[in-house]
């Protein structure tokens, strides 16, 4: 649920609390864990998952993830807002994060393509957030403990009731078994023919396509689709509950399975009856995130709850072909089971941090997928590859129809 905005407060002013040390914000936590810190962004309160990322970069399009529905954000890196914020690096057109948590205090931008800091950036995209909180302590507490529940308070007057966002924060469902991707999914159907950025021109546009991609819409990042338009496709995304017929009716060359957020079980509900059909349609079939975990139970695996998730910009991925190792971006806290692929599913890509399976390949069919983020650049491009090789699948398969 989306955070609550800032407005008259009907509570009890004998349940109000002044906070210790002049703090105007607070993390709270399901087991009632308080953590005091300075309010940012918008005031008021987010409730949801508390999960931590490492990246040291991209801290606007980590924010604007639709994967990350559902989340308050802990940014291990210290430096948030060094770069500003502009209106080309949002990955969707409104943030589905909750909120954030900060070790130290924004950082006044410095960067040539900043059009407004962080905190007033947050406070239009109605994000509440936490600066000054021991966010070592909290990502170890993470570590051990898994992922908790929790809630962000902002509020100016440095006022709580403590007892009402404990109650509000143990009330949370958590996101196993949550559908996430309808909040986030795309409302209709639509064309997309944007490029990747470059500089000094900014975006491009795809020019006399020669492939047609049907993209289903769990909660994709724009630069995903961006990147298969930058291969010569023209890209049509359809919402997360396209039929069948929807998506055969566009007379795709190849099907993409897009990132999203959420337990890909409860979406899966929808989701894998129309991911069978395709998949016997003999179509090539790419998928990324959720877009991987939904085609693992289409094809007949299944996924589980990881303790805390793998979210970062610095993960290390081994190609089993070729034993290359791949650093890379990542956000999920499912994963597909490896001790459940069914015959002719087999690991492609597993992770080095804790061997789980970051890859699917299909055996005699142009069918794979991955866990990580390809169209991310965690520093190196090491995975833009799986693209071109989506492609390849397609032009083979049109040689063969």
């Amino acid at each position: 649920m989306p955070h609550a905005p800032a407005g008259p407060d009907t509570r009890s002013e004998t349940r109000l609390q002044t906070a210790p040390n002049g703090a105007t914000g607070a993390l709270v936590l399901a087991d009632g864990t308080v953590l005091w810190g300075h309010g940012i962004g918008a005031t008021g309160t987010a409730v949801g998952e508390v999960c931590f990322n490492t990246s040291m970069t991209g801290y606007q399009e980590i924010l604007t993830d639709p994967s990350y529905a559902g989340q308050i954000i802990t940014f291990t890196f210290p430096h948030i807002g060094n770069v500003g914020t502009n209106d080309e690096d949002m990955e969707t057109l409104s943030p589905a994060a909750r909120g954030l948590i900060l070790r130290a205090d924004i950082t006044t931008p410095s960067n040539y393509r900043s059009s407004r800091g962080l905190d007033d950036w947050l406070r239009t995209m109605n994000l509440v957030g936490l600066a000054g909180v021991d966010t070592r302590r909290l990502t170890r507490r993470i570590r051990d403990g898994g992922a908790p529940n929790g809630l962000v308070c902002h509020a100016p007057d440095g006022r709580f009731d403590l007892d009402a966002l404990r109650e509000e924060a143990r009330a949370f469902p958590g996101l196993e078994g949550m559908d996430l991707a309808l909040e986030v999914t795309c409302r209709q159907t639509y064309s997309w023919d944007q490029t990747a950025w470059a500089y000094p021109t900014g975006f491009g546009r795809a020019e006399a396509p020669t492939r047609h991609v049907v993209a289903i819409d769990y909660g994709a990042k724009h630069n995903i689709l961006r990147s298969l338009a930058g291969l010569g496709c023209r890209v049509t995304v359809v919402p997360a509950t396209a039929t069948t017929e929807d998506v055969l009716g566009h007379r795709p060359d190849g099907v993409f399975l897009s990132n999203g957020p959420g337990d890909p079980a409860a979406t899966g509900e929808y989701a894998v009856p129309v991911l069978k059909d395709l998949v016997e349609t003999g179509l090539p079939i790419f998928g990324i995130c959720l877009g991987h975990q939904l085609l693992a139970l289409a094809l007949g695996g299944r996924t589980v709850k990881m303790h805390h998730g793998h979210r970062g910009a610095n993960h290390p991925v081994k190609d089993l072909a070729t034993g290359k190792v791949e650093i890379t971006s990542q956000n999920h806290g499912f994963v597909v089971d490896g001790e459940a692929l069914p015959a002719g599913v087999t690991a492609s890509h597993v992770s080095l941090f804790d061997g789980s399976v970051e890859g699917l390949a299909v055996e005699g069919r142009p069918i794979f997928s991955v866990q990580y983020h390809p169209e991310a650049s965690p520093g190196p491009h090491d995975s833009h590859y799986l693209f071109e090789r989506f492609m390849t699948m397609i032009d083979l398969h049109a040689k063969t129809d």
